[in-house]
Protein backbone atom coordinates (compact mmCIF):
# COMPACT_ATOMS: atom_id res chain seq x y z
CA UNK A 1 0.00 0.00 0.00
CA UNK A 2 2.82 2.37 0.86
CA UNK A 3 4.54 1.57 -2.43
CA UNK A 4 1.34 2.36 -4.35
CA UNK A 5 0.97 5.73 -2.68
CA UNK A 6 4.59 6.64 -3.39
CA UNK A 7 4.29 5.64 -7.04
CA UNK A 8 1.01 7.47 -7.53
CA UNK A 9 1.14 10.48 -9.90
CA UNK A 10 -0.56 12.54 -7.18
CA UNK A 11 2.43 11.99 -4.91
CA UNK A 12 4.91 13.35 -7.43
CA UNK A 13 5.56 17.13 -7.32
CA UNK A 14 4.30 18.44 -10.63
CA UNK A 15 5.15 21.81 -12.23
CA UNK A 16 2.34 23.58 -10.36
CA UNK A 17 3.59 22.28 -7.00
CA UNK A 18 7.17 23.27 -7.80
CA UNK A 19 5.95 26.77 -8.77
CA UNK A 20 4.12 27.09 -5.51
CA UNK A 21 7.31 26.19 -3.67
CA UNK A 22 9.11 29.04 -5.39
CA UNK A 23 6.30 31.60 -5.14
CA UNK A 24 5.24 31.22 -1.52
CA UNK A 25 3.86 34.21 0.35
CA UNK A 26 6.55 35.84 2.51
CA UNK A 27 8.69 32.71 2.51
CA UNK A 28 12.46 32.96 2.72
CA UNK A 29 14.68 32.04 -0.21
CA UNK A 30 18.34 30.96 -0.10
CA UNK A 31 20.97 33.68 -0.01
CA UNK A 32 22.43 32.33 -3.26
CA UNK A 33 19.06 32.94 -4.93
CA UNK A 34 18.98 36.51 -3.69
CA UNK A 35 22.42 37.20 -5.12
CA UNK A 36 21.68 35.45 -8.41
CA UNK A 37 18.34 37.20 -8.94
CA UNK A 38 19.85 40.55 -7.96
CA UNK A 39 22.61 40.12 -10.53
CA UNK A 40 20.18 38.82 -13.15
CA UNK A 41 17.98 41.92 -13.10
CA UNK A 42 21.01 44.13 -13.76
CA UNK A 43 22.23 41.85 -16.55
CA UNK A 44 18.80 42.12 -18.17
CA UNK A 45 18.77 45.90 -17.71
CA UNK A 46 22.16 46.44 -19.34
CA UNK A 47 21.35 43.87 -22.01
CA UNK A 48 18.12 45.64 -23.00
CA UNK A 49 19.96 48.95 -22.91
CA UNK A 50 22.65 47.67 -25.27
CA UNK A 51 20.00 46.07 -27.49
CA UNK A 52 18.21 49.44 -27.79
CA UNK A 53 21.48 51.02 -28.95
CA UNK A 54 22.24 48.28 -31.48
CA UNK A 55 18.72 48.33 -32.88
CA UNK A 56 18.99 52.05 -33.67
CA UNK A 57 15.94 52.86 -31.56
CA UNK A 58 17.68 56.13 -30.68
CA UNK A 59 20.86 57.76 -31.92
CA UNK A 60 24.00 57.01 -29.95
CA UNK A 61 24.48 60.72 -29.27
CA UNK A 62 21.28 60.77 -27.21
CA UNK A 63 21.54 57.20 -25.89
CA UNK A 64 25.13 56.00 -25.62
CA UNK A 65 25.72 52.34 -24.86
CA UNK A 66 26.72 50.95 -21.46
CA UNK A 67 30.35 50.60 -22.54
CA UNK A 68 30.60 54.25 -23.53
CA UNK A 69 28.97 55.37 -20.28
CA UNK A 70 31.37 53.25 -18.22
CA UNK A 71 34.24 54.73 -20.23
CA UNK A 72 32.99 58.22 -19.45
CA UNK A 73 32.74 57.26 -15.79
CA UNK A 74 36.37 56.16 -15.79
CA UNK A 75 37.42 59.41 -17.48
CA UNK A 76 35.49 61.48 -14.95
CA UNK A 77 37.22 59.83 -12.00
CA UNK A 78 40.68 59.41 -13.53
CA UNK A 79 41.06 62.73 -15.34
CA UNK A 80 38.35 65.21 -14.32
CA UNK A 81 38.52 65.02 -10.53
CA UNK A 82 34.98 63.70 -10.24
CA UNK A 83 35.72 62.13 -6.86
CA UNK A 84 35.74 65.62 -5.35
CA UNK A 85 32.29 66.32 -6.78
CA UNK A 86 31.01 63.04 -5.37
CA UNK A 87 32.42 63.84 -1.93
CA UNK A 88 30.75 67.27 -1.97
CA UNK A 89 27.39 65.78 -2.93
CA UNK A 90 27.63 63.07 -0.27
CA UNK A 91 28.47 65.71 2.33
CA UNK A 92 25.46 67.82 1.35
CA UNK A 93 23.07 64.88 1.55
CA UNK A 94 24.44 63.63 4.86
CA UNK A 95 24.50 67.05 6.54
CA UNK A 96 21.02 68.04 5.41
CA UNK A 97 19.61 64.64 6.35
CA UNK A 98 21.26 64.75 9.78
CA UNK A 99 19.68 68.17 10.40
CA UNK A 100 16.29 66.84 9.29
CA UNK A 101 16.60 63.83 11.62
CA UNK A 102 17.62 66.08 14.52
CA UNK A 103 14.28 67.87 14.18
CA UNK A 104 12.02 65.06 12.93
CA UNK A 105 12.94 62.28 15.37
CA UNK A 106 12.12 64.06 18.66
CA UNK A 107 9.14 65.93 17.19
CA UNK A 108 7.72 62.79 15.56
CA UNK A 109 8.09 60.80 18.78
CA UNK A 110 6.32 63.51 20.79
CA UNK A 111 3.53 63.76 18.21
CA UNK A 112 3.05 60.00 18.26
CA UNK A 113 3.11 59.83 22.06
CA UNK A 114 0.94 62.78 23.10
CA UNK A 115 -2.28 63.72 21.35
CA UNK A 116 -1.99 67.34 22.45
CA UNK A 117 1.38 67.68 20.65
CA UNK A 118 -0.08 65.99 17.57
CA UNK A 119 -3.11 68.27 17.57
CA UNK A 120 -0.84 71.33 17.67
CA UNK A 121 1.73 70.33 15.02
CA UNK A 122 -0.21 68.01 12.69
CA UNK A 123 -2.13 70.70 10.73
CA UNK A 124 1.13 72.58 10.13
CA UNK A 125 3.18 69.52 9.15
CA UNK A 126 0.41 68.10 6.94
CA UNK A 127 0.08 71.36 5.01
CA UNK A 128 3.82 71.56 4.30
CA UNK A 129 3.87 67.94 3.08
CA UNK A 130 1.88 68.90 -0.01
CA UNK A 131 4.15 71.75 -1.06
CA UNK A 132 6.76 70.70 -3.65
CA UNK A 133 10.26 71.44 -2.40
CA UNK A 134 11.57 72.70 -5.80
CA UNK A 135 9.00 75.52 -5.72
CA UNK A 136 11.06 77.09 -2.90
CA UNK A 137 14.18 77.43 -5.05
CA UNK A 138 13.56 81.12 -6.01
CA UNK A 139 12.96 82.06 -2.36
CA UNK A 140 15.95 80.07 -1.13
CA UNK A 141 18.18 81.74 -3.72
CA UNK A 142 17.05 85.16 -2.51
CA UNK A 143 17.40 84.26 1.16
CA UNK A 144 20.65 82.25 1.12
CA UNK A 145 22.24 83.07 -2.23
CA UNK A 146 23.74 80.43 -4.51
CA UNK A 147 26.01 78.83 -1.91
CA UNK A 148 25.74 75.60 0.02
CA UNK A 149 23.14 77.00 2.43
CA UNK A 150 20.53 77.14 -0.34
CA UNK A 151 21.20 73.54 -1.37
CA UNK A 152 21.15 72.26 2.20
CA UNK A 153 17.88 74.09 2.84
CA UNK A 154 16.25 72.53 -0.23
CA UNK A 155 17.37 69.02 0.74
CA UNK A 156 16.15 69.67 4.29
CA UNK A 157 12.71 70.84 3.15
CA UNK A 158 12.41 67.89 0.78
CA UNK A 159 12.45 65.26 3.56
CA UNK A 160 11.62 66.86 6.92
CA UNK A 161 7.81 66.88 6.73
CA UNK A 162 7.44 63.31 5.46
CA UNK A 163 9.98 62.08 8.00
CA UNK A 164 8.06 63.67 10.87
CA UNK A 165 4.83 62.04 9.71
CA UNK A 166 6.37 58.57 9.33
CA UNK A 167 8.03 58.71 12.75
CA UNK A 168 4.81 59.91 14.39
CA UNK A 169 2.85 57.06 12.77
CA UNK A 170 5.40 54.46 13.87
CA UNK A 171 5.36 55.84 17.41
CA UNK A 172 1.57 55.71 17.54
CA UNK A 173 1.70 52.04 16.55
CA UNK A 174 3.47 51.08 19.80
CA UNK A 175 1.05 48.68 21.59
CA UNK A 176 -1.06 50.47 24.17
CA UNK A 177 -0.75 47.50 26.52
CA UNK A 178 2.98 48.18 26.94
CA UNK A 179 2.29 51.77 27.94
CA UNK A 180 -0.53 50.88 30.34
CA UNK A 181 1.56 48.20 32.02
CA UNK A 182 4.44 50.62 32.50
CA UNK A 183 2.16 53.28 33.99
CA UNK A 184 0.57 50.69 36.27
CA UNK A 185 4.00 49.71 37.54
CA UNK A 186 4.61 53.32 38.56
CA UNK A 187 6.55 54.67 35.60
CA UNK A 188 6.52 58.42 35.08
CA UNK A 189 5.81 60.00 31.69
CA UNK A 190 9.50 60.52 31.06
CA UNK A 191 10.38 56.96 32.12
CA UNK A 192 7.66 55.42 29.93
CA UNK A 193 8.71 57.57 26.98
CA UNK A 194 12.40 56.80 27.41
CA UNK A 195 12.27 53.10 28.33
CA UNK A 196 9.14 51.83 26.57
CA UNK A 197 7.93 53.99 23.69
CA UNK A 198 11.27 54.97 22.17
CA UNK A 199 12.82 51.45 22.24
CA UNK A 200 9.62 49.93 20.84
CA UNK A 201 9.37 52.45 18.00
CA UNK A 202 13.08 52.76 17.23
CA UNK A 203 13.37 49.84 14.75
CA UNK A 204 10.61 51.31 12.58
CA UNK A 205 12.06 54.80 12.99
CA UNK A 206 15.34 53.57 11.47
CA UNK A 207 13.34 52.05 8.60
CA UNK A 208 11.63 55.42 8.04
CA UNK A 209 15.02 57.15 8.01
CA UNK A 210 16.28 54.68 5.41
CA UNK A 211 13.25 55.33 3.23
CA UNK A 212 13.55 59.11 3.45
CA UNK A 213 17.30 59.07 2.81
CA UNK A 214 16.44 57.69 -0.62
CA UNK A 215 14.14 60.68 -1.18
CA UNK A 216 16.96 63.01 -0.19
CA UNK A 217 19.12 61.53 -2.96
CA UNK A 218 16.34 62.16 -5.48
CA UNK A 219 16.43 65.87 -4.64
CA UNK A 220 20.21 66.11 -4.96
CA UNK A 221 20.36 66.94 -8.66
CA UNK A 222 17.53 69.48 -8.30
CA UNK A 223 19.51 71.19 -5.54
CA UNK A 224 22.78 71.17 -7.47
CA UNK A 225 21.66 72.19 -10.95
CA UNK A 226 20.87 75.71 -9.75
CA UNK A 227 23.95 77.96 -9.64
CA UNK A 228 26.27 75.18 -8.51
CA UNK A 229 29.96 74.95 -9.32
CA UNK A 230 30.64 71.59 -7.65
CA UNK A 231 28.82 68.34 -7.05
CA UNK A 232 27.34 65.57 -9.16
CA UNK A 233 24.49 67.79 -10.37
CA UNK A 234 26.91 70.55 -11.37
CA UNK A 235 28.96 68.08 -13.39
CA UNK A 236 25.81 66.92 -15.17
CA UNK A 237 24.86 70.48 -16.05
CA UNK A 238 28.36 71.13 -17.43
CA UNK A 239 28.07 67.97 -19.53
CA UNK A 240 24.67 69.12 -20.84
CA UNK A 241 26.19 72.26 -22.35
CA UNK A 242 28.48 70.15 -24.55
CA UNK A 243 25.97 67.33 -25.22
CA UNK A 244 28.06 64.81 -23.27
CA UNK A 245 25.13 62.49 -22.63
CA UNK A 246 27.49 59.70 -21.58
CA UNK A 247 28.73 61.84 -18.67
CA UNK A 248 25.17 62.74 -17.67
CA UNK A 249 24.23 59.07 -17.58
CA UNK A 250 27.43 58.29 -15.69
CA UNK A 251 26.36 60.81 -13.05
CA UNK A 252 22.95 59.13 -12.81
CA UNK A 253 24.63 55.75 -12.32
CA UNK A 254 26.83 57.18 -9.56
CA UNK A 255 23.81 58.59 -7.72
CA UNK A 256 22.07 55.22 -7.99
CA UNK A 257 25.16 53.38 -6.77
CA UNK A 258 25.57 55.76 -3.82
CA UNK A 259 21.90 55.35 -2.94
CA UNK A 260 22.25 51.56 -2.96
CA UNK A 261 25.40 51.79 -0.85
CA UNK A 262 23.80 53.92 1.86
CA UNK A 263 20.66 51.78 1.78
CA UNK A 264 22.83 48.70 2.34
CA UNK A 265 24.65 50.41 5.22
CA UNK A 266 21.38 51.37 6.94
CA UNK A 267 20.03 47.85 6.45
CA UNK A 268 23.19 46.47 8.04
CA UNK A 269 22.87 48.96 10.90
CA UNK A 270 19.26 47.91 11.43
CA UNK A 271 20.20 44.22 11.55
CA UNK A 272 23.09 44.86 13.95
CA UNK A 273 21.19 47.17 16.28
CA UNK A 274 17.95 45.15 16.39
CA UNK A 275 19.19 41.61 16.07
CA UNK A 276 16.47 40.42 18.44
CA UNK A 277 13.92 41.09 15.67
CA UNK A 278 15.69 38.53 13.47
CA UNK A 279 15.85 36.05 16.32
CA UNK A 280 12.09 36.14 16.83
CA UNK A 281 11.03 36.44 13.18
Amino acid sequence: MTQVVQDSPLARPGPARRTRRIFEFKSDIPASWRIALGVLVWVLFFGLWQLAVWSGWMTEILLPGPGKVLGALYTLFAENGFLGDVAISVGRVMLSFALACAVAVPLGILMGSFRVVEAFFSPFVSAWRYLPAPSFIPLLLMWFGAGDAQKLALLFIGVIWFLITLIADHTKSVPQDLIRTSVTLGGSRWQVLRTVIVPAALPNIVVAMRQMLAVSWTYLVIAEITAADAGIGAMMMRAKRFLHVDQIMAGILVIGALGLLFDFLLRALHRAAFQYLEDYS
